[in-house]
């Protein structure tokens, strides 16, 4: 599919947005490279569209919604990651970070079964050339589950293996501080009686006590020693922050208040925010909203979390926001350039000569986003 050699074009009538502002012109493409910038002429006239990078998303869980299209079901890994892919490359994402969890939870605790074979699947898909989008990996390590040290040291070393996070889902700290609202949601979601939803989050709470620390511990020395960049997740206070610098975290992921963002901040760590929290207006667990972190000037990234349109989406309406005071450069930004340096990523996400020709034709009428075209290594993908 991605045969560079025959990517040479040029393109023109563009408003470009690059990383020195946004202006009107066009650019050349060779060998799935960005060459000139504002040829005189191009062979593909943009009709005043927008030009924009592709957008690189360090975490989506999108593919499990393919994979699990119902409850009990579990779909072909090979189909399931085929329709994922037509979902990210559809929304103007180039590059993306399949976020898989490493380690099993109470509603998903098939996960330490099919983790090795769903890497193997789209470590499969990728060498045949089946995805449009490039998919790299981003290992969700849960610290509940004692399985998941033994489960990280098998896949950790896998080609596709870019970033990994450190995740407590136990109820009664960070994204869950409402523990009877998490054993309500347990019970409608696995169809128990209120005492079995109990019984499982005691469980599950007693389980984390007694393992959590030390398995905590365990993932962050393989990811140290693996060199790796890795996240901290759903950091709620500055203790939380404190304690993941000090295990070498370079990223928090979906602080989940101001005082832990401005923690991570100060810990010089890059902050991940959910583009749906902006685009529903805030958190759906009651948290801190990225709106609000915007206005404190606490986002670096936006990632799509579980809409795969929803960073380029925000990334315009984050510009257009009067409340705020980001331009669009930056809030595009924040969907490309800065999510890709933050994975060790240096050869794009930018509009500029010597990047990568990964790149979106995007329509914007009415406030409202329309992507035309999407481009990979210089390759017409959508």
């Amino acid at each position: 599919m991605f045969d560079v050699t025959r990517s040479a074009f040029s393109l023109t009538n563009a408003v470009i947005v690059s990383p020195d502002g946004v202006y009107h012109g066009g650019l050349s493409v060779d060998g799935g490279v960005i060459q000139e910038l504002e040829p005189e002429r191009g062979a593909l006239d943009f009709g005043g569209d927008f030009l924009v990078p592709g957008a690189v998303d360090l975490h989506t869980d999108h593919v499990e919604t393919h994979l699990h299209p119902r409850s009990g079901v579990t779909w072909s890994f090979r189909d399931a990651l085929i329709a994922h892919d037509a979902v990210v490359i559809s929304g103007g994402t180039t590059t993306v970070f399949d976020s898989l969890c490493v380690g099993a939870s109470l509603r998903r605790p098939e996960r330490r079964q099919l983790l090795a074979p769903l890497i193997a699947a789209l470590e499969e898909g990728a060498r045949d050339g089946l995805y449009r989008a490039e998919h790299l990996l981003h290992l969700r390590c849960e610290v509940s589950d004692p399985k998941t040290p033994e489960l990280i040291h098998r896949v950790l070393g896998g080609p596709l293996v870019k970033i990994a996070s450190i995740m407590d889902h136990t109820p009664g700290d960070r994204q869950c501080v409402d523990i009877d609202d998490w054993t309500q949601r347990l019970a409608n979601d696995l169809g128990l009686s209120q005492a079995e939803a109990v019984a499982r989050r005691e469980e599950l709470v007693a389980r984390s006590a007694e393992f959590g620390d030390q398995v905590r511990a365990d993932i962050a020395s393989a990811l140290k020693i693996r060199g790796l960049p890795f996240m901290t997740h759903d950091d709620r206070t500055p203790e939380h922050v404190a304690q993941s610098a000090r295990e070498g975290a370079a990223l928090s992921e979906f602080p989940t208040t101001l005082e832990a963002a401005q923690a991570a901040r100060d810990a010089g760590q890059t902050i991940v925010a959910g583009a749906p929290n902006y685009l529903r207006g805030g958190s759906q667990s009651g948290n801190v909203s990225v709106k609000a972190l915007l206005q404190a000037s606490l986002v670096d990234v936006l990632a799509s979390d579980y809409v795969p349109h929803a960073p380029m989406t925000a990334a315009f309406a984050i510009a257009e926001d009067a409340s705020l005071s980001v331009s669009l450069e930056d809030a595009i930004a924040m969907v490309t350039e800065t999510p890709a340096r933050a994975a060790g990523l240096t050869d794009r996400g930018c509009i500029a000569p010597g990047y990568r020709a990964d790149f979106v034709r995007l329509r914007r009428e009415n406030g409202k986003s329309q992507i035309i075209g999407v481009w990979r290594a210089g390759v017409r993908v959508f």
